[in-house]
């Protein structure tokens, strides 16, 4: 079929050297459409406790130099990035799973966001900035804890 436009290809046919396209039922597509990118509880919990100590911070913040990357709490003056990474999303060693449909697809995807993941934290802390990751899973108190002592020592100096 000619749509009469150069260079047009069949709908769904990835160009070459493209990655393959990722093909969900309807229901897949609804559920994942739902996932939140902010404000999850695991977040929720840990600005809960961050307040609670006195602590204010930059919720879903960019980061500085990094176009499309944010933090989930960002201290700009401490100069401290906390990320809550899902286990999901992150590859948690504790909970991973391996998605049996699409299964290479996913693989890429999982392997790109922990190296996103790694890079990010290089460039912050080339730019002097501290970067705490947590689990969804781990303990909102312990990690606050580990939050505010960085922040104070950011604050105090070495």
């Amino acid at each position: 079929m000619d749509t009469g436009r150069q260079g047009s290809r069949p709908r769904g046919q990835a160009r070459a050297g493209a990655p393959a396209t990722l093909v969900t039922s309807a229901t897949t597509s609804q559920r994942m459409s739902r996932q939140r990118r902010r404000d999850t509880s695991p977040e929720l919990l840990l600005r809960r406790e961050l307040h609670r100590r006195g602590l204010r911070y930059r919720v879903d913040a960019p980061l500085p130099g990094m176009p499309r990357r944010r933090a989930d709490v960002l201290f700009t003056r401490a100069r401290v990035a906390v990320f809550v990474d899902g286990c999901f999303w992150h590859a948690c060693p504790e909970h991973r799973t391996s998605p049996a449909h699409n299964g290479a697809w996913w693989a890429r995807k999982l392997e790109a966001n922990v190296a996103r993941d790694r890079e990010t934290d290089a460039r912050l802390a080339d730019a002097g900035w501290t970067a705490l990751r947590f689990w969804e899973h781990e303990d909102a108190v312990r990690a606050a804890d580990d939050v505010a002592a960085a922040v104070r020592s950011a604050r105090d100096g070495p």
